[in-house]
């Protein structure tokens, strides 16, 4: 071999050697680049994640959140956001007012010993009944939610129609389903549902288990629960003539049976009622209502025009 053509060799071989390093050299610049962008990349997906988690976390939930959810009222109501709940006779002169919650034990009490009575008044169109439902009991001490997804399920009742809400109210109130007000029972839509299947209304209605499981009424239940404190009503079960507040006579603390109590409740549910409308018909006694007179406060059902905080009549 020539010594030119081995020169020659040796300078091929150090071009061959440089161009090799050349590109490692871009490779790792390359690389370098690549990891750098990850990483930034890491740590944007990390802050937008957390900002994200942070957003979400301020965000309302659960009761909070219905609160800001679409109006959804149910059919066969009336007034603001559907809160005015008007059962019985159109054409029945006066309005009896009851204002109750779901979990209250005084309102199941009454519901079980006089509530076939209530139910008998509407039936003979001797009054409508106007229902305010509250919920202040799911935030007193015993806590929980039970009576506000009671009521968003009585708004899917009273969706089907006046009647299943009625029956399914009366349900909720039986001694077989009403809980005591310190466990949550109505918390829970399997419960809600189970007491549901009593009302034939509401048994096996897919219309109706959705709405209550997808919590279709729970804005419309929320708005009901902003009325507390209508009429200066803080209490239940609670009844009204207008602006006048009625009281029904206490059944005395003696021995008895349910049987007896529910006697004496029903009657003194009758006398308080006759009392402020008049006895009812066929009883004999005079109809003071047919005069066209009003009660001495001078008021006939929910007065023309009256006005409630909610802004309903």
């Amino acid at each position: 071999m020539s010594n030119r053509n081995n020169q020659a060799n040796k300078a091929a071989a150090r071009e061959r050697i440089r161009a090799e390093r050349e590109r490692q050299k871009k490779k790792e610049k390359l690389r370098r680049q690549l990891v750098v962008a990850g990483a930034l990349a890491g740590v944007l997906v990390v802050a937008g994640g957390a900002g994200f988690l942070v957003m979400k976390a301020n965000e309302p939930k659960g009761w909070e959140a219905a609160k800001e959810a679409k109006p959804v009222a149910p059919a066969n109501t009336q007034g603001k956001n559907g809160t005015e709940i008007l059962i019985g006779d159109k054409n029945a002169k006066e309005t009896l007012e009851v204002f109750e919650d779901i979990r209250c034990p005084s309102c199941a009490s009454f519901e079980q010993s006089t509530g076939e009575a209530l139910l008998k008044d509407i039936k003979d169109g001797r009054y409508q009944v106007r229902f305010t439902m509250y919920t202040f009991i799911d935030d007193s001490p015993a806590g929980g939610e039970g009576s506000k997804n009671a009521l968003s399920a009585l708004g899917a009742a009273l969706n089907v129609s006046p009647e299943a809400f009625l029956k399914y109210k009366t349900a909720l109130y039986s001694t077989k389903y009403h809980p005591e007000e310190q466990v949550d029972t109505y918390g829970k839509d399997a419960e809600l549902l189970k007491v549901a299947s009593a009302v034939p209304e509401l048994k096996n209605n897919k219309a109706f288990e959705t709405a209550v499981k997808k919590g279709t009424y729970d804005r419309w239940a929320m708005d009901m629960t902003a009325l507390f404190g209508r009429k200066g009503v803080r209490g239940t079960p609670t009844f009204m003539h207008g602006d006048k507040k009625l009281t029904i006579p206490q059944v005395p603390q003696q021995q008895m049976t349910q049987q007896q109590y529910n006697q004496l409740a029903q009657t003194n549910f009758k006398k308080m009622i006759d009392q402020e409308f008049g006895p009812a018909k066929g009883s004999g006694k005079p109809d003071p209502g047919k005069d066209g007179s009003k009660d001495e406060d001078g008021s006939n059902g929910i007065r023309e025009g009256e006005k409630d905080p909610s802004g309903t009549r």
